[in-house]
């Protein structure tokens, strides 16, 4: 996947149309709601029940090819954050093209929501260059459920990704793509075997632990969890010391919510060592942008020289 390019004339035009005519933007989630909950259902480009792949690869129009992966919790006070990004993905990608951040932006999005509660607990979109990025992201099902122990289920999300993407930014370059998790809560105690057979459709021999997880997709990808403002755990101590146990400076506090592309684009500029943090908050004053102290704040840690390099071990257990 991954052809063609971006058009924010197409893109304006489309949510315009989409606006006269009285349409939701997540027309799809809109459709979802209208059924029986027993009959809701990913959509099809975003199903990720017995995938086998999901691809980031070079072309001609993008040799240099760039995986982003971009994954919303969407339950309880993480639905405004997908409305959010859907609106400034035009200024994402010119961020990161546009301004030189990474060379051939390809972008998957996808959603995440209770894997022990929710009806559709994991949708994984394709890696894409052009405006099929906005329509995948409109597809997204924006359940709102949850379980309400403070967990959701992000691991099923990272072992997805582990197991499912293929990249050439790996294969011919040995260049890990980026995963940014949004959302506000903390893993499961452990990724049940259930899930991944009910969801995925793997059969593995028992419970994974979250650790084990997470090493093993840190293999491929730089893994980020952001957590924004306005959510119900922004505050909450035991969400951040979860997610430092297993990220460390990774685990990014966003105090705008608004800002969550602006974020993603000068962290990915800056692990590409393609600006220093003064020169992205640079860009996005003469973008237009007023999220620049909110930026600079998540990102303090990482604009020390900080590069991110190969993870070792993490494997998962042989007998699965």
């Amino acid at each position: 996947m991954g052809h063609g390019y971006w058009n924010t004339s197409a893109f304006d035009a489309a949510n315009a149309a989409r606006q006269a005519a009285g349409q939701d933007d997540f027309g799809y989630s809109a459709s979802m709601r209208s059924l029986p909950r027993d009959q809701r259902r990913a959509a099809p480009a975003l199903d990720p029940f017995r995938v086998t792949s999901r691809e980031a690869r070079d072309s001609a129009d993008h040799p240099m090819s760039t995986p982003i992966a971009v994954l919303f919790d969407v339950t309880g006070s993480m639905l405004t954050v997908p409305i959010t990004v859907q609106k400034k993905l035009a200024d994402l990608l010119g961020l990161l093209t546009r301004g030189g951040y990474a060379p051939d932006p390809q972008i998957l999005v996808g959603a995440i929501g209770d894997d022990q509660y929710d009806t559709v607990p994991l949708q994984m979109g394709q890696f894409e260059s052009d405006n099929r990025i906005d329509e995948q992201l409109r597809d997204i099902y924006l359940e709102g459920g949850g379980g309400g122990d403070k967990r959701e289920g992000y691991a099923l999300a990272a072992y997805f990704l582990a197991t499912r993407a293929r990249t050439d930014a790996w294969d011919k370059r040995s260049r890990k793509g980026y995963l940014f998790l949004i959302g506000d809560e903390m893993n499961k105690d452990r990724l049940y075997r259930d899930s991944i057979s009910r969801f995925i459709g793997d059969e593995v021999a028992r419970d994974l632990r979250i650790e084990d997880v997470y090493a093993m997709v840190e293999e491929r990808w730089n893994v980020y969890f952001i957590l924004p403002n306005l959510t119900s755990y922004y505050n909450d101590k035991d969400v951040e010391e979860h997610w430092r146990g297993l990220l460390g400076e990774r685990f990014l506090r966003l105090e705008d919510p608004d800002a969550v592309c602006e974020l993603i684009a000068v962290t990915i500029g800056l692990m590409e060592q393609a600006i220093d943090l003064d020169e992205g908050l640079d860009d996005l004053r003469r973008n237009g942008s007023g999220s620049g102290n909110a930026v600079g704040k998540a990102l303090s840690t990482l604009s020390r020289g900080t590069r991110l390099v190969r993870a070792a071990g993490g494997q998962l257990p042989a007998d699965l």
